[in-house]
């Protein structure tokens, strides 16, 4: 989760490679390199100028459209078990790691639990410090939950889903097509309602650039 936490940090904010090593609890920045680039195939200072991010940037500066697979889906309510997380998005991944590890620790993890994150505020109009979200996996119906663990439940009725393929880092692009291209054109409107993302496949287990992740607008 470090590793994605520094792509997005990356691609997000000014802050030099060493300082972002250091954040991510490299012991040097040349640790930092070969690992990075073991797994991005590019090295930290390559991957923030010619990574997968930056064909989208291209694509917008040349007036060429950038698409996204969307889906317009019913679902029912889904209850959710979560640990709740402050502050960046990028660090949310630690409360997942809190999440599993308790999970594990009680015998409450099933195979089919899936993977979900909950943001409850726009990074854009919130200070960071401010931000407020959850780390969660689907659970069966209401259940009583003892801390860490807290209930969370996702009303049911229509979303838009779209599904991103890539690392996380290249998420606030796809936001950004979700809302600015494909909901103006799309005739509908937001319902207020939370909007969150499931994820499809293991960040461990999994390359970045084959990440797949569902974003859910709910839709009146």
């Amino acid at each position: 989760m470090r590793l994605q936490r520094a792509a997005a940090e990356l691609v997000q904010t000014g802050l030099s490679v060493e300082a972002i090593a250091r954040r991510s609890g490299y012991p040097n920045v040349q640790s930092f390199n070969r690992t990075f680039k073991a797994v991005y195939g590019l090295p930290p200072a390559r991957y923030r100028k010619e990574g997968s991010h930056k064909a989208f940037e291209t694509a917008s500066m040349e007036g060429n459209a950038v698409m996204y697979d969307v889906d317009l889906r019913t679902i029912e309510p889904l209850f959710l078990a979560g640990v709740a997380h402050s502050g960046s998005y990028m660090g949310i991944g630690e409360a997942f790691e809190t999440l599993y590890a308790t999970l594990f620790a009680r015998n409450l993890f099933r195979p089919d639990m899936e993977m979900i994150g909950i943001y409850l505020n726009d990074p854009e109009l919130v200070k960071t410090d401010k931000l407020r979200s959850f780390a969660c996996v689907t659970v069966n119906g209401q259940q009583a939950a003892e801390a860490p663990l807290t209930q969370q439940r996702i009303d049911g009725g229509h979303y838009a889903v779209l599904r991103h393929r890539g690392p996380y880092a290249d998420m606030p692009r796809a936001y950004q097509w979700l809302y600015g291209t494909w909901l103006p054109n799309s005739g509908r409107e937001i319902r207020d309602s939370i909007m969150f993302e499931k994820y499809l496949n293991n960040p461990r287990e999994v390359a970045p650039t084959e990440l797949l992740t569902e974003i859910y607008l709910p839709l009146k």
